[in-house]
């Protein structure tokens, strides 16, 4: 089964997470499984200095698995190598109703782009990617065709994505 993705696009402070986090919460209300990719542009860590798995890895470990009877997770170091693809992110997530994701601007899937009057940058990314087919502000824009939502309307988004990819809702 190929996955079903949407992404959100924006520049920093755009309001890319916050619109996320509201979408997914509105769409696993809805009966989804709704699974995330959040794109970096920076070096992160999820583990703090000196636990076992922060141990593990500094030693040098390729890949750390913590596994709990609630979650578990796995660190990759890429120690040089590149980043990989989105593709290879996508075919290591688990089947679910829609993969949402946040960042990845250049990638080739449906998304709505944030945009927010104290964003880090305010020019436009949809007139330059044929993939943004929505617009979420907190001003007006009306320099577009596309369809334009308030960024904190998240029902109206929700059901934009819900009919863009297709989603059949669960039976309840």
């Amino acid at each position: 089964m190929t996955q079903k993705v949407f992404g959100i696009s924006g520049w920093k402070n755009s309001g890319k997470t916050g619109l996320a986090v509201r979408v997914v919460t509105e769409l696993t209300a809805r009966g989804y499984r709704v699974s995330t990719i959040k794109h970096a542009h920076h070096d992160f860590d999820i583990d703090k200095v000196g636990a076992d798995s922060w141990r593990h890895r500094n030693a040098g470990a390729h890949e750390v698995t913590i596994v709990s009877g609630t979650r578990f997770a796995i660190m990759h170091e890429l120690r040089g190598a590149p980043e990989p693809s989105f593709e290879d992110i996508l075919a290591r997530i688990a089947p679910c109703d829609l993969v949402l994701i946040e960042g990845y601007k250049y990638e080739p899937v449906p998304k709505i782009e944030a945009r927010r009057r104290d964003a880090a940058k305010t020019e436009p990314l949809a007139p330059s990617d044929p993939h943004i087919i929505a617009i979420a502000a907190d001003h007006s824009v009306t320099d577009t065709m596309l369809p334009v939502f308030d960024l904190d309307d998240t029902t109206s988004i929700a059901d934009f994505i819900e009919k863009t990819v297709s989603l059949i809702r669960p039976a309840t």
